[in-house]
């Protein structure tokens, strides 16, 4: 695949604490020049990337990166970020409710949050590093009965990343019409093949010009 072809697939991301607004016009730049999917980056930045860059494809993150806010909380987070002009959310899922085996409970917050940003794209995280397999097979299920647009892989703030394998996990259960985004500790041009051909439709990374240069 070439070069150009891969940047299409990549979410150039900057969510660390300490991102200032230089990192954030550098990486809308950088974005715009490769042609990338979108920006990924902190809801506190969203309206005003809105206001510099009209043109530019916004993703953001809510309940990021632990998950554990309450539901309400989230679906007023979502909802802020649409009205500061975001176009994509990444929301990140409650593992403690995953734990207590609280299925139902998952989908709910999963539902509310995706009637908050209607047509909005939603990307569920899934944060594969710290489920088992069934845990994961349940999620897809929560994901797609919800009506969420992607599973995503990981924050990159966990203990792990995405894998070649959970992807594949993922693209056996989820519904045909959810996508996959894989992020975290994707480093090689090789590897974003590889994601690429297994079935994922967006790559979340900081380091595409890196990897690609």
């Amino acid at each position: 695949m070439r070069k150009e072809e891969l940047y299409r697939y990549v979410e150039h991301t900057a969510l660390n604490a300490w991102t200032s607004w230089n990192d954030i016009k550098n990486l809308c730049n950088e974005a715009i020049i490769f042609r990338m999917a979108a920006v990924c980056i902190p809801s506190s930045y969203v309206k005003r990337v809105r206001n510099t860059f009209p043109g530019l494809n916004i993703c953001t993150v809510v309940g990021f990166p632990l998950g554990n806010a309450n539901t309400a909380a989230k679906v007023a987070e979502a909802g802020q970020t649409i009205r500061d002009g975001a176009n994509e959310i990444d929301m990140v899922i409650n593992l403690g409710k995953v734990k207590n085996s609280k299925f139902a409970d998952v989908t709910e917050e999963i539902r509310l949050v995706k009637e908050t940003v209607g047509e909005h794209i939603l990307k569920v995280i899934i944060e594969t590093c710290y489920l088992n397999e069934e845990e994961k097979i349940a999620l897809c299920r929560c994901v797609s009965e919800a009506g969420a647009d992607f599973i995503k892989t990981s924050t990159g703030f966990g203990c792990g990343g995405a894998t070649l394998d959970d992807v594949n996990l993922l693209r056996e259960h989820i519904a045909p019409q959810v996508q996959i985004k894989a992020a975290g500790g994707i480093s090689t041009r090789e590897e974003m093949e590889q994601y690429i051909a297994a079935g994922c439709s967006r790559i979340g990374t900081s380091r595409a010009i890196r990897i690609l240069s």
